[in-house]
């Protein structure tokens, strides 16, 4: 999936989102963070927090415990990447194998157990932001190399429509669209559209 914000992705994250229900949990969290340079942009209570927070001002990374009240923290996981692209980092006390597969499905790129230490915090968030960017790296592949995918696709239905109305070979219908994209200083793919559309009209 391919990030929509209008700012560029930082090569390291520096603004911090936390989310924990547990008030002393969240304020150490908070203090290991800022000690470790990173800028914490705010904490939340619960799920629903988190999301508007996130909406509000989106931070680099969140960093979410999975039992909070309302919304949990993997339901919150999903509404923030999904919406805003915000990867996620799951902090919890529990490891159930449940937990950890749901968070591989919701954008989720790192999981630590409680209790957490600096240390682990620091290493954790440089681990899910090196996954983030591959993600983001490989979407963008994807995305490109669909789109090459369909212009081929494109440019074969013009040739054949060539191939029929002129009467000609394939090799021949091919020059024809490449010389009429030359001539005209336009991209093939442009030309073929222009061909599949005219078909699609006259055959309507």
């Amino acid at each position: 999936m391919t990030n929509e914000s209008a700012q560029p992705i930082p090569p390291h994250p520096q603004r911090v989102l936390v989310a924990d229900d547990e008030h002393l949990v969240a304020t150490g969290t908070v203090a290991a963070l800022e000690d470790l340079g990173f800028e914490v942009v705010g904490t939340a209570g619960n799920g629903e927090q988190a999301v508007a927070m996130c909406r509000d001002e989106p931070p680099d990374i969140a960093l979410l415990d999975i039992r909070m009240p309302g919304l949990d923290g993997l339901g919150a996981a999903e509404t923030i990447y999904n919406e805003m692209q915000v990867p996620v980092i799951m902090i919890s006390a529990y490891s159930d194998p449940e937990y950890v597969s749901t968070s591989n499905r919701v954008g989720v790129f790192g999981y630590l157990l409680k209790p957490v230490t600096r240390d682990q915090l620091r290493v954790g968030i440089e681990v899910a932001w090196s996954r983030f960017l591959k993600h983001i790296e490989l979407s963008d592949e994807v995305g490109s190399l669909q789109q090459r995918l369909e212009q081929r696709k494109i440019i074969e239905q013009a040739k054949w429509i060539i191939v029929k109305q002129k009467s000609v070979e394939e090799p021949e219908a091919m020059r024809m669209l490449q010389k009429q994209a030359r001539n005209g200083r336009k991209p093939l793919v442009e030309i073929a559209r222009a061909v599949v559309d005219s078909e699609t009209l006259l055959g309507d």
